[in-house]
């Protein structure tokens, strides 16, 4: 390693990533970790302590890896700059919730996700089938935690309905109050975890379950609805115990498609199997001869919510997808007329 790094191995510095940081990295800089941003800087832990960092031309989320120039000490007006990003190896990407044609990383170099959802109230498959093709998409492993396992009216049923909805994700039933289950999901995290669900879902309580200590402020859902008050405002993260690292983030209203398709796939691995029986090659499941997908459903093999949430997870993937193609065809455009207006203003000055 460069130099002491020992601080850093609180968030998650190994060997390997030392070895790729030497290999990528300039003499002088130094590694650091990003804790959270805050509007062009961001809190980062480095070998030391943690400090502030000044971004650089990349746009940073919590969880990145990075490189940085300057001493860190707080007598430095700069503190440090990011120079550049080591290569990620997972993101956590939603389509923009302001509605632009581009993609916002939630989280970065994430192992776990926890996908988390409240027990004691209606369970929202559609939403725990679009947080899973996330996390599917972006290489990390899906845990889905069904919270106050206590106040829950049937646990049992609510597990099991989730879990038909859940293949290849480990799922479980929890109460941070009573720590049930809490074992359990501690012995299947792993590496850096992310907490991700709606606002309400107790994602802050079952961090602090997880801390050992409330590190985070948590507040109770309104009576009406069920929802949360957003007490989480912000993604950052924390070191937890065995060397592994924590992202707590804030509820999450829109969760929208974005290069999604993989994830998809992997989160209804048995439409995708049917699929490969239909007559047509680009059979829509909706009314075409010999659909194996809708011949599926007429047998109760395969439920219509279920098809009817494939359809609408694939048709908004596709949708954002065309928005993007269009958005970097435009930016293209740009680019050509701006380079042929340099092109006129240069011979205009040379007939001059």
């Amino acid at each position: 390693m460069p130099e002491n790094n020992s601080f850093l191995t609180e968030y998650g510095w190994n060997t390997l990533l030392s070895d790729k940081f030497d290999a990528l990295t300039p003499p002088g800089d130094k590694p650091g970790r990003v804790l959270r941003v805050d509007r062009g800087q961001c809190d980062i832990a480095a070998a030391t302590g943690i400090s502030r960092a000044v971004s650089g031309n990349e746009p940073l989320c919590t969880g990145d890896w990075v490189t940085l120039a300057g001493s860190g000490q707080i007598d430095w007006p700069e503190t440090y700059t990011v120079t550049s990003i080591l290569p990620r190896s997972s993101s956590i990407i939603r389509s923009s919730a302001s509605g632009k044609s581009e993609g916002q990383i939630l989280a970065a170099n994430v192992d776990t996700v926890v996908v988390a959802t409240a027990a004691d109230g209606d369970v929202d498959l559609g939403r725990i089938e679009r947080l899973l093709a996330l996390t599917w998409e972006s290489g990390a492993t899906p845990v889905v935690v069904l919270t106050k396992a206590d106040v829950a009216q049937n646990i049992y049923d609510a597990r099991t309905t989730v879990s038909a909805v859940a293949p290849g994700a480990t799922v479980l039933a929890v109460s941070a109050e009573t720590h049930e289950g809490m074992d359990v999901l501690d012995a299947v995290l792993d590496g850096t975890v992310a907490i991700l669900g709606p606002s309400g879902a107790g994602k802050s309580t079952l961090a602090n379950a997880l801390l050992g200590h409330s590190f985070l402020d948590t507040g109770a859902v309104r009576t009406g609805d069920g929802k949360g008050r957003h007490t989480t405002v912000t993604r950052e993260l924390i070191p937890l115990s065995g060397g592994r690292t924590l992202i707590d983030t804030p509820g999450l209203r829109g969760v929208g498609m974005w290069n999604a398709g993989e994830g998809i796939d992997k989160t209804f691995p048995e439409i995708e199997e049917l699929i490969a029986n239909c007559r047509f090659s680009d059979c829509s499941h909706t009314s075409e001869p010999e659909c194996a997908v809708r011949r599926a459903v007429e047998l109760g093999e395969v439920h219509e919510r279920r098809l009817a949430s494939y359809r609408k997870l694939q048709r908004e993937n596709a949708w954002n997808a065309t928005r993007s193609d269009a958005r970097l065809q435009a930016e293209r455009v740009r680019e050509m007329k701006a380079i042929s207006r340099r092109l006129k203003d240069h011979y205009r000055g040379r007939r001059q």
